[in-house]
């Protein structure tokens, strides 16, 4: 009785811990600026914001960034990498804004959508689910039953 209480707690215990343990969280990394009518003055500023973010000094990737963002104003990954920076720095709100606006203006890219940064902020493109009474909005009345 005893040996199946030990066994009984052992696999409790490799249970909780297997289950508890968090997957890593995906590493995030600036993206390059794709060469196609980009400036070349973004893809420097971009390069060397992706120096400083890699070394974690936010406030200069955030200034290099965005450069690349006045710069190159359409591109996606420009205002991702933008996005990046201030959500390091814990601007949350304004960090939402460039994720999504990097979202619409790379469509196809999914590193952009895809990435556990944006996700907190949901599908720009998903319509809107109106959460109405699964049975309807009205209510029914005294004696309005079925007969």
């Amino acid at each position: 009785m005893k040996f199946l209480t030990a066994v009984c707690v052992a696999l409790a215990l490799v249970g909780m811990v297997a289950c508890s343990s968090k997957p890593k969280p995906k590493v995030l990394v600036p993206l390059a600026l794709l060469d196609g009518g980009v400036k070349p003055q973004a893809i420097t500023a971009t390069e060397q914001g992706t120096q400083a973010y890699q070394a974690k000094q936010f406030e200069e990737a955030k200034k290099y960034f965005e450069q690349a963002v006045t710069i190159a104003p359409q591109s996606g990954q420009a205002h991702y990498n933008y996005a990046l920076a201030l959500n390091a720095l814990g601007d949350t709100e304004a960090a939402r804004q460039h994720f999504l606006e990097a979202a619409n203006l790379a469509p196809g890219d999914k590193t952009i959508w895809d990435s556990p940064a944006l996700s907190p902020y949901g599908n720009p493109a998903a319509p809107k689910v109106s959460k109405e009474h699964p049975y309807g909005t009205s209510r029914p009345g005294i004696g309005s039953g079925p007969r």
